[in-house]
């Protein structure tokens, strides 16, 4: 009967701390089904679970070592040694937040102390007046990066898992709140708020588990672009430095701009339509629409409709800068195409437009088009959380 106690003991400690860890990580298997309550669950009780653990094998264990039995004795504490070097590496290797950290220093500068390159993708954030860049190389190792813009509060989110970039305001029913890494669900990546415990997709801000459930964070409007286009709309816009501490965590992400990243996870298909292929993804309403990469790059400007509202999907020269816009300007439902001269648009009444919306020859001249929101993500990402996608084809 102690060997029986002792065994289940030891299978329920062992059992519990890898699955604790191994439902919210990416490891195989771990991110297809839906066990993110399951996940919760063992999390919050893990204690529970680690004394009942402990007070079956407690006694067993005693008379085990105790026995002038040299085989058992050696077996028992050997099983004892493995049990916490179990604990000890699902507790403090193997947490999301214990393998990637905050920044230590947030440095921000002009563009004339810079050292990003101009060519690297930022995600832009302008309010009140005030605008700056954060790279995604840099906040992709961090996956969140706390501060204040135009005097508003705001979380600089990014899962290089999804491809997503999300920019949110930390605040839920009206008080202001700290979260920090704890895991991913279904591949993406997920913060716990320090009141509550509840658990948030990085994705949509959503509270999938804990007292929170159901409630969302406010999003803040964001642009994904090459720090280059970005200074072009905002040359007085502030850049994200990197942490001089986590240098050698940012080479992990190298090239992860441009898709050159060897990593399974975080790789680039150049096909269309694959897990891992780049679309824009635009929802509105009920209705999602995704547009491939591959298809964008070909035609620069993609004139749609979304939930009766006509958009258009525009392409930069860099052929990493995008935008998208409501086409509805006044009574008017303007059709583009790419102008002669470079960097701009045309509509079909010869009306010139900047890549900043702005029209700036033409009838139209001083209208600015408004901004809808959009993300560039991998196809696997945005079909997993927006399941009734539209795929838009050329024939549409």
């Amino acid at each position: 009967m102690k060997l029986f106690f002792f065994a289940i003991g030891i299978l329920l400690l062992i059992g519990m701390e890898i699955a604790r860890v191994y439902y919210i990580m990416p490891f195989p298997g771990s991110q297809v089904e839906d066990t993110i309550q399951l996940a919760y669950f063992i999390g919050n009780y893990i204690w529970i679970f680690r004394l009942i653990g402990v007070g079956l094998i407690f006694y067993p264990a005693y008379t085990f070592i105790k026995s002038g039995n040299l085989v058992v004795k050696s077996t028992v504490i050997a099983i004892l040694v493995f049990w916490l070097m179990v604990a000890y590496s699902f507790n403090f290797r193997f947490l999301a937040d214990k393998m990637f950290y905050q920044p230590e220093q947030k440095i921000l500068v002009k563009s004339d102390k810079n050292k990003i390159f101009k060519n690297q993708l930022v995600i832009g954030v302008s309010l009140n007046g005030e605008s700056k860049a954060y790279p995604i190389e840099i906040i992709g190792y961090h996956h969140q990066v706390r501060d204040t813009v135009g005097g508003v509060g705001v979380m600089i989110t990014y899962c290089t898992l999804c491809r997503a970039g999300r920019v949110f305001s930390p605040t839920v029913d009206g008080i202001t709140d700290n979260f920090r890494l704890v895991g991913m669900d279904h591949f993406n990546t997920m913060f716990e708020d320090s009141r509550t415990k509840s658990w948030w997709r990085q994705v949509n801000g959503e509270a999938v588990a804990g007292s929170l459930k159901g409630k969302s964070l406010p999003e803040i409007s964001s642009e994904q672009m090459t720090l280059g286009a970005w200074l072009n709309l905002h040359p007085e816009s502030e850049i994200l430095q990197p942490d001089p501490l986590f240098l050698n965590q940012y080479k992990g992400l190298e090239n992860y701009d441009e898709g050159k990243t060897e990593g399974r996870l975080e790789m680039h298909d150049s096909a269309s339509w694959h897990d891992k292929s780049w679309i824009v993804g635009v929802a509105m309403g009920l209705s999602a629409t995704a547009y491939d990469w591959n298809d964008l790059l070909k035609k620069r400007v993609v004139n749609d409709i979304i939930e009766n509202e006509p958009v258009v999907i525009v392409l930069e020269n860099d052929s990493s800068s995008f935008h998208v816009w409501s086409r509805l300007v006044g009574t008017d439902t303007l059709q583009f195409s790419i102008g002669k001269r470079p960097g701009n648009l045309i509509d079909q009444k010869n009306n010139l437009w900047t890549w900043s919306g702005e029209c700036t020859v033409g009838t139209l001249k001083e209208s600015k088009l408004r901004f809808v929101q959009a993300y560039q993500e991998y196809w696997h990402s945005w079909r997993t959380f927006h399941p009734n996608t539209r795929k838009f084809s050329s024939g549409d």
